[in-house]
């Protein structure tokens, strides 16, 4: 079992016997989400720690995008619930970047698609920036913060 699962099942434990409700729906939230992504498909797999990071991020996103439209309703008290159920599982994920961080690895894609291709990257090298930069930043930055990025970058 991946040592980040199982840390989520002692966690959820935990927060079990110390009744703490919230904690505990939120890790039973992430530990099913886990367990669909492993049967999905045509075979059961066990998921490595960088899959489940990858599940985590997405069930991050899920609630930070609900979080909004819940603010956006008007109904600000789900909102916060989302929010404090997103934070619970970004202790689980690397740090995030700074921008300044990001922009630098960003930068070292550039120089590396640059030294490949033997010329400056236009548009058309978009892809190969990506894979570069999501590379170098491997879960610690959201991709649309990379993609923002690269596409400035391209389009000065």
């Amino acid at each position: 079992m991946a040592e980040l699962k199982a840390q989520l099942r002692a966690d959820m434990t935990t927060a079990l016997k110390a009744r703490e409700s919230m904690k505990l729906g939120t890790l039973r939230m992430a530990l099913a989400a886990i367990n669909n992504e492993e049967v999905a498909g045509k075979q059961v797999r066990e998921l490595s720690d960088d899959e489940v990071r990858t599940v985590l991020a997405r069930e991050v996103r899920k609630r930070k995008e609900a979080a909004e439209a819940f603010a956006g309703a008007g109904r600000a008290e789900q909102a916060a619930t989302e929010l404090a159920e997103a934070d619970v599982l970004n202790a689980y994920l690397p740090t995030q970047l700074s921008d300044e961080e990001l922009e630098t690895a960003v930068d070292e894609a550039f120089a590396e698609v640059t030294a490949a291709l033997g010329a400056e990257p236009t548009v058309r090298a978009m892809g190969q920036l990506m894979k570069a930069a999501n590379a170098r930043v491997a879960g610690r930055a959201d991709g649309g913060r990379v993609a923002a990025l690269v596409k400035a970058r391209l389009n000065p």
